[in-house]
C-alpha cells in the first residue's frame, strides 16, 4: 500500500489529507491557536462536585465546564494533587519525581466527593475536544505521548500494546524499558516500537520526560483555568504516529511550514526526511492530487459505489445510520444471495472508509442488504473487521443481529470532520431570480476598481471558475492585460475548478480572502 500526506497550509490552518494508494482516507481541519485539543494539559479548577454522576464539572477556561468522572481521575489521583501543591507552594526543583513518594492508590468503586472539593486545583488533560453542545472530557490520568512510548507519571506500570503478539518481542520490549525508566514513571509500548533498537527507545523516553519536566517547571506559576503544556500540533502529531516505509511523499505548501515538517521528521526517523517535499505548483495542491474532488464526493449524504450501488448517510444526535442500497445492479434470482452478499462486501469496504474520513464516532448502525445463509453473514462480519483493523480509532464491531443490523461503536475524540457538498445555484444564488451572468465582468471589474483604489491593496489574486480565467486571459491584449494598463500592477488570475461558474474571489498578497 502507498500512501501519501498532503498539508496544506493556509493562513487560517492547515487541512492534511493521508491518501492510501491515491484514495483520499482521512481528512484533520486544523485551526491556527486551536485550544482544547486531546492531549492538552491544564490548571484546571473544580467548579461544582456532582455526586449523583460522581462527577465533577471543572474551569480550563471554555465557555462550558469540562466534565471529569471519577473513573477518569486515573488511581494515582493523590499523588497527583500532592506534587501539584508541593510545587504550587515553592517546592520548586526540590520535587523530582523520580524521589517523590507516592500515595496509595484510590478506591476503584469510590466517590468523588471524598476525592475532589470545590475551588480545588488539579491538573487535568484533555481527552475528547469540545462537541457540539458539550464541553471538554478530561482526565487526571496524565500521560504524554511519544512515538513509540507514552509516559505516565505517577506510575510504575509496564504495559504493551495487544497488537504486538510475538511473545519474544513482548519480553525483549518489557526488559529493555525496565532497564531504562526512571523511577515513578509507568511506560505504555507502542504497537510502532516493534523491532527497534534500546538506542531509539531510549531517545523517545528521554524525550517524553523532557515533555513532563518541561510541565513540572511552568507548574508553580501557572494561572487557574488556563493551558500549562500543550500537545504538539495536529500534523505533527499524526506523523509521529502513522509514518512508516510505506509512505513515498509528504507534500508540504507553504515554506516555512516545510522547513518544520522536515525538521520533525528528520527528528524523529531521519531516513525519512527525504521524502518532506515542498509544492511548487501554481495550482491548489488539493486539485493537483484531485482531493477536492474526492471530498465532494466522499463526504454527500449519498455516496455512489462503483458498482451502482450506494449508501445513504444520516446522522444524528444519538447516533449515526447507513443504509446500504443495490442501486441499479440487477442480478438473476438464483443469484440473488451471491448478488447481495458482493453488494455488502462493496459497502463493506467503502463504509470503513467514510469512518476515517469523516471520523464518525460513538454508535454507527449499519443497514446491510439482507441475506438469508449464516455463512454469508459471517464472512460478512469477518471482511468487515479486517477492514477495520486500519481504523486506529478504538472501535467495536458486534456480529450482524437478525434483521441484519451491524452495529459499531468507535472512539470520539474530536468533532466529526463535516464537509458541506451542496451549492446554491450558481445563477440565482439560491434566491430563484435570475441575474444576467453577462454582468459579471462587470461585477469583477467593480470589486477590483474598489479594492486596488479604496483599500491600496497590492499583488492581489482573483479566483475564478477555468472557463471564467479563459475568458479573462483570451487574445493578445486580454482582459488581464487591460487591467495592467489601467491600474499599474499585475492581477494575477487563478483557475479553481471547485467554483461554480459565476462564482470569484479576491485574495491578498498572503492568500488571505479580502472581504467585500
Amino acid at each position: 500500500m502507498v500512501k501519501e500526506l498532503i498539508l496544506n497550509s493556509t493562513p487560517a490552518g492547515v487541512t492534511i489529507a493521508l491518501i492510501e494508494d491515491k484514495q483520499l482516507v482521512e481528512l484533520h481541519k486544523e485551526r491556527v491557536n486551536n485550544n482544547y485539543a486531546v492531549g492538552d494539559i491544564y490548571l484546571g479548577r473544580i467548579k461544582k462536585i456532582m455526586p449523583g454522576l460522581n462527577a465533577a464539572f471543572v474551569d480550563v477556561g471554555y465557555e462550558k465546564d469540562a466534565f471529569l468522572h471519577y473513573f477518569d481521575l486515573g488511581p494515582q489521583v493523590q499523588s497527583l494533587l500532592k506534587f501539584t501543591k508541593v510545587k504550587r507552594n515553592g517546592g520548586g526543583n526540590a520535587t523530582a519525581l523520580e524521589s517523590f513518594k507516592l500515595d496509595p492508590d484510590i478506591n476503584k468503586s469510590g466517590k468523588i466527593s471524598d476525592i475532589l472539593s470545590k475551588n480545588m486545583l488539579l491538573p487535568v488533560q484533555i481527552a475528547k475536544e469540545p462537541i457540539s453542545t458539550k464541553g471538554p472530557r478530561l482526565s487526571a490520568d496524565l500521560s504524554i505521548a511519544g512515538r513509540y512510548i507514552v509516559l505516565v507519571p505517577f506510575s510504575n506500570v509496564i504495559s504493551i500494546s495487544k497488537k504486538i503478539r510475538s511473545n519474544t518481542e513482548r519480553n525483549r520490549l518489557k526488559k529493555i524499558i525496565e532497564s531504562i525508566k526512571p523511577n515513578n514513571f509507568g511506560v505504555i509500548i507502542r504497537t510502532v516500537s516493534e523491532g527497534k533498537d534500546v538506542a531509539s527507545l531510549h531517545k523517545d523516553l528521554d524525550d517524553c520526560i523532557a515533555k513532563w519536566e518541561n510541565f513540572s517547571k511552568k507548574l508553580p506559576d501557572a494561572e487557574p483555568s488556563k493551558k500549562v503544556w500543550g500537545e504538539m500540533d495536529r500534523s505533527s502529531t499524526l506523523i509521529r504516529d502513522i509514518l512508516n516505509s510505506d509512505f513515498t511523499n509528504v507534500h508540504v505548501t507553504d515554506h516555512g511550514y516545510y522547513e518544520d515538517v522536515k525538521s520533525y521528521v528528520q527528528q524523529i526517523s531521519p531516513e525519512m526526511e527525504k521524502i518532506v517535499k515542498l509544492y511548487k505548483h501554481k495550482e491548489p495542491i488539493f486539485e493537483h492530487f484531485g482531493i477536492e474532488k474526492q471530498i465532494k464526493n466522499a463526504f454527500g449524504k449519498t455516496v455512489t459505489l462503483a458498482g451502482g450501488a450506494y449508501l445513504v448517510v444520516e446522522h444524528t444526535e444519538a447516533l449515526h445510520v447507513i443504509d446500504v442500497n443495490s442501486g441499479n445492479r440487477t442480478a438473476s434470482k438464483e443469484n440473488q444471495e451471491e448478488n447481495a452478499l458482493q453488494v455488502n462486501q462493496e459497502a463493506a469496504k467503502e463504509i470503513a472508509r467514510q469512518l476515517r474520513l469523516r471520523d464518525m464516532g460513538g454508535i454507527i448502525v449499519i443497514d446491510f442488504i439482507d441475506m438469508h445463509k449464516p455463512a454469508n453473514r459471517k464472512i460478512l462480519f469477518d471482511y468487515l473487521k479486517s477492514l477495520m483493523l486500519l481504523d486506529r480509532a478504538k472501535h467495536t464491531i458486534l456480529p450482524p443481529s437478525k434483521f441484519g443490523l451491524v452495529q459499531i461503536t468507535r472512539q470520539r475524540v474530536r468533532p466529526e470532520m463535516n464537509i458541506v457538498t451542496s451549492e446554491k445555484c450558481p445563477t440565482c444564488g439560491g434566491t430563484g431570480e435570475i441575474k444576467a451572468s453577462i454582468l459579471l465582468i462587470d461585477d469583477i471589474e467593480n470589486n477590483l476598481k474598489y479594492i486596488l483604489e479604496e483599500q491600496n491593496e497590492k499583488n492581489i489574486t482573483l479566483c475564478v471558475h477555468p472557463y471564467i480565467e479563459a475568458f479573462i486571459k483570451k487574445g493578445f491584449i486580454s482582459l488581464q492585460w487591460k487591467w495592467f494598463f489601467r491600474y499599474g500592477q499585475r492581477i494575477r488570475v487563478r483557475a479553481v475548478s471547485s467554483y461554480n461558474l459565476t462564482e470569484f474571489h479576491f485574495l491578498s498578497s498572503k492568500d488571505e480572502e479580502i472581504k467585500l
